[in-house]
């Protein structure tokens, strides 16, 4: 199991940037893949963006491609989330995600068995 801990959230202007991070507690960090969702008030989790284990691969939602970028430091098990130009539609909690598997093609949220205890980032119009 890992234990995750994200930071980072907060309240921003639209037009706004802000980097969220998530550490991630366990060895083997490089061997799974990670993502990032977010939750909005009675709705189901979104997924946001994915990094394969080995850095070579990322994906994104239609939505934030272009504004948001997924990086991870496996070396420091670190996973980021940088979000620019952010929007009013963009507040959410968001979570970040530790995959069953090494790469990012499975991006349902069962796909990922460990998840952080969130962070609320709230977009002011």
């Amino acid at each position: 199991q890992v234990q995750l801990v994200e930071s980072g959230g907060g309240s921003v202007q639209a037009g706004g940037s802000l980097r969220l991070s998530c550490e991630a507690s366990r060895r083997g960090f490089g061997s799974y893949a990670m993502g990032w969702f977010r939750q909005t008030p009675g709705k189901d989790r979104e997924f946001v963006a994915i990094i394969s284990a080995s850095v070579d691969f990322t994906l994104y939602t239609d939505s934030v491609k272009g504004r948001f970028t997924i990086s991870r430091e496996n070396v420091k098990n670190m996973v980021y989330l940088q979000m620019n130009d952010l929007k009013p539609e963009d507040t959410a909690v968001y979570y970040c995600a530790a995959s069953y598997y090494s790469g990012a093609y499975n991006y349902l949220a069962s796909d990922f068995g460990d998840w952080g205890q969130g962070t609320q980032v709230t977009v002011a119009s």
